[in-house]
């Protein structure tokens, strides 16, 4: 019977280690790349305007849409990534951005009414 080596079982030994290492900091740095917790915002719908009218988060985040109107309005991207039906007043649209860019957005009942949300790391 071929008995391994000490050298050889060190190495091997030594071998498993170090993948088992390689592996736990993979996750460790895929844990890291993700944020720690996402963030909810607010944009207020009052007086035919959003506020603010600029708004900067983080991919993974939750931008929460509120009418304070009397009157009806939608968040409607110009791109057609994200929209709303009417909201009446008091009504809540929630969008979760995973992508980074610019989203410029309006009101389709009130096209005046511009904003928009810049999704960066």
């Amino acid at each position: 019977m071929h008995r391994p080596s000490t050298l050889t079982a060190t190495r091997t030994a030594f071998d498993h280690r170090a993948r088992a290492g390689i592996l736990a900091l993979a996750a460790l740095l895929a844990l890291a790349a993700r944020p720690l917790h996402a963030a909810t915002l607010t944009v207020t719908i009052d007086k035919f305007a959003y506020s603010p009218k600029e708004l900067t988060v983080a991919p993974g985040d939750t931008v929460v849409w509120i009418n304070r109107d009397q009157t009806p309005h939608t968040v409607t991207a110009r791109d057609k990534s994200f929209g709303s039906a009417g909201l009446d007043t008091d009504d809540k649209y929630t969008f979760k951005f995973t992508k980074p860019g610019d989203f410029a957005y309006f009101c389709s009942m009130h096209p005046f009414m511009t904003a928009s949300i810049h999704v960066h790391q």
